[in-house]
């Protein structure tokens, strides 16, 4: 299927965003370079064990692209392909940090588009310097009273220090 000139295709990048790092924010930086309307979806997974609520990681990640019309921040919970389908949205962006997340990424891909056809998976590869980054990764070195400059936008970088600090 060809997408029309006049059809602007959306896309959704997902994840918990526990917190959000560089390597994210390169993700997003190269997806709005592809596609013209990204949606951040903020997963809410009750089953999950987080740092900061949802609400909480909703309102870090709009305060950083308030000023990006090209991305917007939501939180869904439930089956991704069900969230596409709200936004109308058809492409899945993931990122792909090393070999090791490529059959992972792979069988959700496969699932993802078996649960609904329409939907296609595009994989980016972060900076080179970010290839190593989880938010897991940063949570662990601050809370070992490691420093995360550089590794996280310098407002998360603060809020992160201040709950896992205390």
């Amino acid at each position: 299927m060809r997408v029309s000139v006049s059809h602007q295709p959306v896309a959704v990048f997902p994840g918990s965003f526990d917190p959000l790092h560089l390597g994210h924010a390169d993700i997003i930086s190269r997806a709005t370079q592809i596609f013209p309307r990204l949606i951040v979806g903020i997963l809410e997974n009750p089953n999950k064990q987080t740092v900061f609520t949802p609400d909480e990681r909703l309102g870090m990640v709009r305060s950083l692209y308030a000023n990006d019309p090209a991305v917007e921040v939501r939180l869904f919970s439930g089956l991704l392909v069900n969230f596409l389908q709200q936004m109308r949205a058809t492409i899945i962006i993931r990122g792909m940090r090393a070999v090791s997340d490529f059959e992972y990424e792979f069988q959700m891909a496969l699932m993802n588009r078996r649960l609904s056809p329409a939907a296609e998976t595009v994989f980016l590869t972060p900076k080179e310097e970010y290839s190593y980054l989880s938010s897991r990764l940063v949570r662990e070195v601050v809370t070992l009273g490691g420093d995360v400059s550089g590794l996280v936008p310098e407002p998360i970088r603060s809020l992160l220090e201040e709950r896992l600090r205390r």
